[in-house]
């Protein structure tokens, strides 16, 4: 990761305060197959941008691209000002991305305290802990309870049973909760509620304000238009792999964003954009 110090290349914005995650001009290419056309993507501090397209429309290419998981083979993503390069999953979570995928990259068989701190354990400060990698396992539960508290999900009665025996939420719960630990810059959430019952779906909705509330922004990628009018501040509209829109949902009804999004209705121009 680099960063660029020509007060200059900061981005442009209303505020003098850089965006959380701006990307330009993204270009990705599988073969002859154009997954994003100088796509671009916007991110304000402290907001929830829902992310919508039809299927194919990039925009899982566009999100794995800023969280690391692709490579980009074309244009420039900051965040909150800074130049970044990320090469894989591991230098965005460094860097304060933290991303909740669809199928959650939960290991069943593991504990909830496990699954908390799967890849970041806590080790013990005492030789023990330095020379023999013995791991701090009281810690880790106390943390862990103190986060899962914060994000109200101490109705899980043991944080030691494996998440094979959760129910979907609660699973989706403890995604959340983990991205909400350790992302201190960015949270991503793609398809949080896919699969979910209307009570669990609800609990996750909350779970992501709880999250905004907390200062982090966050951008949610759904197919539930209801869901991302919902908790959404701003909606960015993505078709044939580039952004066409970003929409007010206070401005717009659902119906106009599925027709914007199927190309049913032209875009507004880029002077009606919500900024």
């Amino acid at each position: 990761m680099s960063a660029v110090v020509d007060a200059s290349s900061q981005p442009e914005a209303k505020s003098s305060a850089p965006l959380a995650v701006e990307a330009r001009g993204l270009v990705k290419r599988f073969g002859r197959v154009v997954a994003l056309d100088h796509a671009d993507l916007e991110l304000k501090s402290g907001e929830i941008l829902g992310l919508i397209g039809d299927n194919g429309a990039g925009k899982s290419v566009l999100i794995k691209s800023v969280s690391g998981a692709i490579i980009p083979d074309e244009g420039e993503i900051r965040i909150f000002g800074e130049v970044v390069h990320f090469s894989s999953p591991m230098e965005a979570r460094e860097a304060g991305i933290e991303t909740v995928y669809q199928d959650l990259a939960l290991s069943p068989a593991l504990s909830i305290v496990e699954n908390l701190f799967l890849g970041r354990e806590l080790r013990k400060t005492n030789p023990l802990g330095r020379f023999f990698r013995t791991l701090d396992r009281r810690e880790m539960r106390r943390q862990a309870r103190e986060r899962l508290s914060a994000l109200g999900l101490m109705t899980i009665q043991d944080i030691d049973q494996t998440v094979d025996t959760l129910s979907g939420g609660q699973r989706q719960g403890v995604a959340v909760a983990r991205a909400a630990a350790f992302g201190t810059r960015v949270i991503i959430m793609d398809e949080p509620t896919a699969a979910l019952g209307v009570k669990e779906g609800r609990r996750v909705l909350e779970l992501m304000l709880d999250v905004k509330r907390r200062g982090l922004p966050i951008i949610l990628i759904s197919h539930n238009i209801p869901h991302v009018f919902e908790v959404a501040d701003r909606i960015h509209i993505h078709r044939l792999g580039r952004r066409i829109a970003v929409i007010d949902p206070k401005q717009y009804s659902m119906s106009d964003a599925v027709a914007i999004m199927t190309g049913a209705t032209a875009p507004p121009p880029r002077e009606k954009w919500a900024v």
